[in-house]
């Protein structure tokens, strides 16, 4: 009924209305669909997000300077971004880790005016996400909404304090859900167009009563930087897996289920015979694990795994990444072009194992496999990283997929095995060098 009534309006009410005034009985049929403030005679959303507003703060990042004079050699701002605080009572405030990374001291100024000094609780390079702590009184906290429960087309708002500005908030609606492709990294993305630009980062992403969605991580820009109406959030769901983790252990343990998973894309649909672009492709299973005994196999393409549609191996990562061992994950895959089910369990990872399955290999946050005579460009190097994971040593040390192994601490490899035992260093750095292209490039895994 009350939606009959809005487009029904006559054309005196549509003039009325743009001059702010509501025609008689219009008051009442609006408080439902869009929030009125009658004494202003205006449309507005500033009654739940003003709840929210005091929670959201600025985070500066310093860090020691190297300069030859005695006071330069004090920590100095080089990073800016937001955050959030999601405990008033303890004081735990929710930002990006490239907005504290490579700090040596934090401060947070609040939407009042005043200024703390942050001890850094945790980090977590895969879900971009870094919790802080401040000791304060009369502090605010912003209320957390389930982001399973967005629907494309919900409005968002966007805080923070971007370009220098002061607190700024910008409003526009969820453009997309469970967004991957930005690597093979854990990503579950909310996509908004509500604008978000440098000095975002880290702030809160709202729904239109003031909720917490998501967090800033992200942009797509055509060029310059600046805000193309395409940015990203880490959904709600994942954000209070990892922060639970920090705040209880100080890190990010994730499981694993023992499958070797690259992106499908164009190619390698050719190749399987398939009609799709989107889906993770299982290059391998580790021998004994739980990815084997639930019957997967190479070749076998995951599109849905917990009912959500999966993008990418990076869909499959998110949702792996932030279940609690012992989960039973549903999973439906493809073989052969025809769709199956499965139920796979998630055990959780040891630091460092190096998982040698009949095809492929997985060390330090990196797949390997024989590379075929296609890829390697006219080169004798027989092994190509398949997929890389956000947050490892072999995403922090550079790898990339595609890259051909040439040496391994100095050591030529030729095969899987050879790879497995070069790269079994006992917790030592490993000097890698990798053909990428023309170039060849050397790296460092820090274990």
């Amino acid at each position: 009924m009350r939606r009959s009534v809005l487009l029904k309006m006559s054309a005196a009410a549509v003039v009325a209305l743009s001059l702010g005034v509501i025609p008689a009985g219009m008051a009442s049929a609006q408080a439902g669909p869009l929030p009125y403030d009658e004494a202003r005679g205006v449309f507005t959303f500033a009654a739940g997000l003003e709840r929210t507003l005091p929670a959201v703060v600025q985070v500066t990042t310093l860090g020691q300077s190297r300069g030859p004079r005695s006071e330069d050699t004090e920590a100095q701002p080089f990073a800016t971004g937001s955050g959030v605080i999601i405990d008033a009572a303890e004081g735990i405030i929710i930002t990006n880790n490239h907005v504290i990374e490579g700090g040596s001291k934090y401060t947070v100024d609040l939407a009042d005016g005043r200024l703390f000094d942050a001890v850094l609780i945790g980090t977590d390079k895969a879900t971009d996400i870094a919790v802080l702590r401040i000791q304060g009184t009369g502090l605010s906290q912003v209320e957390i909404a389930d982001s399973d429960t967005l629907r494309t087309g919900d409005l968002a708002f966007a805080v923070g304090y971007p370009l220098g500005l002061d607190q700024t908030l910008t409003m526009g609606v969820i453009s997309g859900l469970n967004r991957s492709g930005l690597g093979d990294a854990v990503e579950d993305y909310i996509q908004t167009d509500a604008a978000v630009n440098s000095g975002n980062s880290g702030g809160p992403l709202l729904d239109s009563r003031g909720r917490l969605i998501g967090i800033n991580t992200s942009i797509l820009s055509g060029g310059g930087g600046g805000n193309d109406g395409i940015a990203f959030a880490v959904p709600t769901r994942i954000m209070m897996y990892v922060v639970g983790q920090i705040r209880e252990t100080g890190e990010v343990r994730r499981g694993g289920t023992g499958a070797l998973l690259s992106s499908l894309n164009a190619a390698t649909a050719r190749e399987l015979g398939l009609n799709i672009v989107r889906g993770a492709v299982v290059r391998d299973v580790a021998p004994g694990s739980p990815a084997e005994a639930a019957g997967l196999q190479p070749d076998d393409v995951i599109v849905r795994i917990q009912s959500r549609p999966v993008a990418n191996a990076g869909s499959v990562l998110a949702t792996v990444g932030v279940a609690a061992p012992g989960s039973r994950l549903d999973v439906a895959y493809l073989r052969d072009g025809v769709e199956r089910q499965t139920t796979v369990v998630v055990e959780m990872t040891e630091p460092g194992r190096i998982a040698l399955g009949r095809d492929a290999l997985v060390a330090h946050g990196a797949g390997f496999r024989e590379a075929r005579s296609g890829e390697r460009g006219g080169q004798d190097h027989r092994i190509v990283v398949e997929a890389v994971e956000g947050g490892t040593p072999a995403a922090a040390a550079g790898l990339v997929a595609g890259d051909l192994v040439v040496s391994v601490n100095g050591r030529n490899v030729s095969s899987l095995q050879a790879l497995s035992s070069a790269l079994d260093s006992n917790g030592r750095s490993i000097r890698l060098v990798v053909s990428r292209g023309s170039e060849t490039v050397t790296l460092t895994l820090n274990l």
